[in-house]
């Protein structure tokens, strides 16, 4: 194997602290916005994002508050509280490893450009050698568009890249549909119906899959 492809949210970090802080905010302007409780604006709300799942605009946040005309951009969110963002332990070390063994490292992504932003905020984005975003190839994973582009812009070919992510529909499928190795990170022991080439619990077992040092 020459590249490793990683996804973002659930992989390498997690956005879930972001989230909870700012959705109260969003059901409140929504409230005051609509002459609704902030119950009833809850459910308008994320209505809304379940109706859209896995689709193109579901992955962009700001999508969801141009939607109902809210004050908000998640990039000024990001910068406000960049200590919302978790990058789980195991991800710093075992990207360092990689890329002091000799892989090349890439990021595939349905989220919008502001992927970039958040990874600079985590303090990962200097360990790609590419990022590439849904704005990049306007695709999104599963499509085999986004993985292709990518690994075209690191030099490899499918059979020479694995790809990394916690989503069996998008990540997974997505890899093996164009001829890609799919490591499943399965962080919360769910049933994984033998999709994947590989499951692992946390990505130190990455080393393992690729059979130690090269």
């Amino acid at each position: 194997m020459e590249a490793i492809l990683f996804d973002i949210d659930g992989t390498i970090l997690t956005e879930e602290p972001l989230i909870m802080l700012f959705l109260p905010q969003v059901y409140d302007k929504l409230s005051r916005k609509l002459g609704i409780s902030k119950d009833e604006a809850r459910e308008r709300f994320l209505a809304e994002i379940l109706g859209r799942r896995d689709s193109y605009d579901w992955h962009d946040w700001n999508f969801f508050f141009k939607l109902f005309d809210l004050d908000l951009k998640y990039e000024e969110l990001l910068e406000r509280y960049p200590h919302k963002l978790q990058v789980y332990p195991d991800t710093i070390p075992t990207l360092e490893w990689l890329r002091d063994t000799g892989y090349k490292l890439g990021v595939v992504t349905s989220g919008p450009k502001y992927q970039r932003l958040k990874l600079k905020l985590a303090g990962l984005l200097d360990y790609f050698d590419v990022v590439i975003t849904r704005d990049d190839v306007n695709a999104i994973k599963p499509e085999p568009k986004i993985f292709l582009y990518t690994i075209e812009m690191l030099g490899v070919e499918p059979g020479e890249a694995v790809m990394v992510g916690d989503s069996l529909s998008q990540d997974v499928y997505g890899a093996k549909s164009v001829g890609m190795t799919a490591v499943w990170i399965n962080r919360n022991g769910d049933m994984g119906y033998n999709m994947a080439d590989y499951e692992i619990r946390t990505l130190y077992e990455l080393r393992k899959v690729l059979g130690g040092e090269r």
